[in-house]
């Protein structure tokens, strides 16, 4: 199914739509890994990811019958925009099914480009088969986001744009969700060059190829729990499972944990946004046993709403001790508040936020709880703020607590 020649013309193709994203290179993940690293910066597309690809090259094998009776897509919403774009290239109707689950950026930009969409179930697998159901209502032409060969064709037009500027390439990192985007990559890694490692990497809580692998065939999960909403799939697409199996040469999970470090990193070091699917190769470059050699991490996706991008940042922060809570107790004593802050700011300790408790028992040594939130430069910055409120006769502890009489 997959050949050079295939790729070639694919690539050939998809140029008419899709923007150039040429290697960064990665000073801070190469210092970080003792590799020398490469982004793919598929979150630069001009609908904030690789999908496109796929979806225009799948469009382009249709007949003008096929493309006339409408198409249909059920998508996370990466593959819907891509679907929407394409469709809207060749003039003709699309419906999207999305999960009720995705971000209102993804939603609202499937429909700036003109297509239909349908919320309904709360994950992919359930959005995809009430839109096989509409296709089979209205005979539309159904585009699959991963589970086809030609969109696995489109989608392996990254590889090749990655040999063409890093020839010596020695392993690709590949995100992984129903494993179209997989599949293409490492098929066409192979036919390129078969010294190239192609890493596929999961979130863990939807190790969909994983489960797969181990049970010899496409399996179900039991449940998808991860926040990588754009590679939460259950199940491993049937058609594309066998090249996965055939041309990868091993597959990773992140947890939601590291992808979280990893958006913080790709922000501050990149002045770049990446949705959680399309960090997972970055979070997994940080894994590797290997040393010296040439990696490039895919970076499959940018469409992330700004809501979830001040949690992340949050969530980020207080997981590097860079925000944190202290609870202490005091006197109710004019002056003593006062003090507690003095020692704070004495060691360049910022003050986000204070919560003030009196408990009913005045005159107490622990009478009011005072909850702080600070901004530390680290761990070493954090403790050190802590041990001086500690030297100077506070009873202090990490954390946030409720109400003193509780």
């Amino acid at each position: 199914m997959f050949t050079l020649e295939k790729f070639q013309e694919a690539s050939k193709i998809v140029k008419q739509v899709t923007n150039p994203t040429k290697l960064m290179y990665s000073q801070y993940l190469s210092d970080q890994t003792g590799n020398e690293v490469y982004l793919k910066p598929e979150n630069l597309q001009k609908t904030g990811a690789y999908k496109l690809r796929g979806a225009y090259y799948k469009i382009s094998t249709l007949s003008d019958e096929e493309r006339s009776k409408g198409l249909i897509a059920a998508s996370a919403g990466n593959h819907a925009q891509g679907v929407a774009y394409a469709a809207k290239q060749y003039g003709v109707k699309a419906t999207i099914v999305m999960p009720t689950t995705t971000p209102l950026i993804k939603v609202n930009r499937t429909k700036a480009l003109g297509a239909e969409v349908v919320l309904y179930g709360e994950i992919y697998d359930e959005a995809c088969a009430h839109a096989y159901k509409l296709a089979e209502e209205h005979g539309y032409t159904f585009i699959h986001p991963f589970d086809d060969t030609d969109v696995a064709t489109g989608q392996g037009t990254v590889m090749m744009e990655i040999f063409e500027e890093l020839e010596d390439v020695d392993m690709v990192l590949v995100p992984i969700g129903g494993g179209g985007l997989a599949t293409g990559i490492s098929s066409a890694a192979k036919v390129l060059n078969p010294n190239i490692k192609v890493i596929g990497v999961e979130p863990a809580g939807a190790a969909s190829l994983k489960a797969a692998l181990e049970a010899g065939k496409p399996t179900p999960l039991n449940k998808v729990r991860t926040i990588a909403d754009g590679t939460a799939v259950r199940t491993i697409g049937s058609v594309v499972y066998p090249y996965l199996k055939e041309n990868l040469d091993s597959v990773v999970t992140v947890t939601d944990e590291e992808l979280v470090a990893s958006f913080l990193d790709v922000v501050e070091n990149h002045k770049m946004v990446a949705e959680n699917s399309g960090l997972l190769s970055v979070a997994a470059a940080k894994n590797l046993d290997v040393k010296g050699k040439k990696v490039v991490c895919v970076v499959s996706g940018g469409n992330m709403d700004v809501d979830t991008m001040s949690t992340e940042l949050q969530n980020g922060l207080r997981m590097r001790d860079r925000i944190f809570d202290v609870t202490a107790l005091l006197s109710d004593n004019p002056g003593v508040l006062a003090k507690l802050v003095t020692v704070i700011a004495k060691h360049n300790g910022n003050v986000m936020d204070v919560e003030h408790i009196h408990n009913l028992s005045t005159g107490k040594e622990d009478s009011v709880r005072v909850n702080i939130s600070l901004k530390a430069f680290g761990t070493d910055h954090k403790n050190e703020i802590i041990e001086a409120l500690r030297e100077e006769g506070f009873n202090v502890k990490e954390g946030r607590a409720g109400n003193v009489g509780n």
